[in-house]
């Protein structure tokens, strides 16, 4: 079979299934990105045929800011449509067309390739009320704010039409979606390597000419970047009063200073810095150390010393941090929030507090630190939990081989 995947950040979550795929020999694997964002990268697979497109250009200033991204969507979508017309001259004609849509690549895609079976990643339906947009009082959404959710939802509701199957990654992703259009998503998770992503004793990590050793009273937080969406903020002003109360522990902070989700923070600040200003001398600062960006073998070795880790989101979609933290067999301390309940239940996988309860996060924070040993169990029943539904070898990838080859349709 031919598979032709799109996505503005190849591989983004075809990852692992794009790569079994063309690692067989019955398949042929094409893939479509943004020039932009492949260059440089190492090679994603020899069997893969790699093709770039350029970027579209920014919205015009003088578009209504409703339709501000739908408009560069549709850009997106003609320079995807374009790069996917010459494919179709040379011949080319895939059987499946996996897709992205979020940001307009699948908008076209059928017109080019009406015989093949378009597969759509149903990552996030936005809403006004009920998930994201107004959890955070500290961030409240004007009614114009509210009016433009419709719109944004736009690009993926003219896809999902063209789409003959769609895959969520999580039930509550899934279940925002409209319910005429449940019948076409799959929940089919891209899958933790659970043999690589595991506890390790012996783990060592150096911060800022420090040593850390799993066992060290050693508190981590990631995000991709630090921002209220993954609350970055909460997590901050929560640290006072948990430094001051164990005067040994040491927080390891992974993450960039742009804004993935969300509000900008003004005149060109960044979270980090704000949460500095803010918090000033009630923190001390030679105890908690930002790393920045980091190999994913560093974020394996920050998770493998973790002693208590940290992972608070709004309603939102579910990072693949927290199942690797509990495949890492961490302590979880997580927000109650309903992407979290769905992989974690209080006191069996981990422990949950309400977003905004500083006080009972820093209190779950400090008996992980304090109580090691109490928490074992903790820590296995993690570490089963992503084994048994989440692994990739043995549970995500078979999965998701027989749906994207059609051997099963969900």
């Amino acid at each position: 079979m031919n598979f032709l995947f799109v996505h503005q950040n190849f591989p983004g979550q075809f990852r692992h299934v794009a790569a079994a795929l063309a690692g067989d020999g019955r398949h042929g694997v094409v893939a479509l990105g943004e020039t932009e964002n492949l260059q440089g990268r190492t090679p994603f697979h020899p069997a893969v045929r790699l093709i770039g497109h350029p970027a579209p250009p920014p919205p015009n200033p003088g578009t209504h800011h409703y339709i501000r991204d739908y408009e560069r969507a549709i850009r997106r979508g003609q320079l995807t449509a374009r790069a996917a017309m010459e494919l179709h001259a040379q011949g080319y004609r895939p059987d499946v067309v996996a897709v992205h849509p979020g940001w307009g690549e699948g908008l076209f895609l059928k017109d080019i390739f009406p015989q093949a079976r378009h597969i759509h990643y149903c990552e996030f339906f936005y809403h006004a009320e009920g998930s994201d947009v107004g959890f955070d009082p500290e961030y409240p959404t004007s009614p114009d704010d509210r009016l433009k959710v419709r719109i944004k939802n736009s690009t993926q509701l003219i896809g999902l039409e063209a789409a003959d199957a769609g895959v969520a990654p999580t039930r509550w992703q899934k279940a925002q979606y409209p319910a005429c259009w449940a019948e076409k998503i799959q929940v089919l998770h891209e899958g933790i390597d659970t043999r690589h992503v595991a506890p390790n004793p012996q783990a060592e990590l150096e911060v800022d000419g420090l040593r850390f050793r799993s066992g060290d009273p050693v508190i981590t937080y990631v995000a991709r970047n630090l921002e209220p969406y993954r609350g970055f903020h909460v997590f901050m002003r929560t640290l006072p009063r948990v430094l001051a109360r164990h005067p040994r522990a040491h927080v390891l902070i992974v993450g960039g200073d742009e804004v993935s989700y969300g509000v900008h923070p003004p005149d060109g600040k960044n979270y980090q810095g704000m949460l500095r200003e803010e918090l000033g001398e009630r923190l001390d600062w030679s105890r908690v150390h930002f790393l920045g960006k980091v190999p994913y073998a560093r974020f394996l070795a920050v998770l493998q010393v973790s002693a208590v880790h940290v992972y608070l989101t709004y309603p939102f979609v579910l990072s693949w941090s927290l199942l690797e933290a509990m495949a890492a067999g961490c302590v979880l301390v997580a927000s109650d929030t309903a992407p979290v309940r769905e992989v974690m239940q209080h006191e069996d996988t981990g422990l949950l507090a309400d977003f905004f309860d500083m006080d009972t996060l820093a209190q779950h924070i400090l008996e992980a630190l304090n109580h090691p040993a109490r928490h074992a169990d903790l820590r296995a029943r993690a570490r089963r939990f992503v084994v048994d539904h989440f692994d990739l070898t043995h549970h995500c990838l078979p999965l998701a081989l027989a749906f994207y080859t059609g051997a099963s349709h969900g």
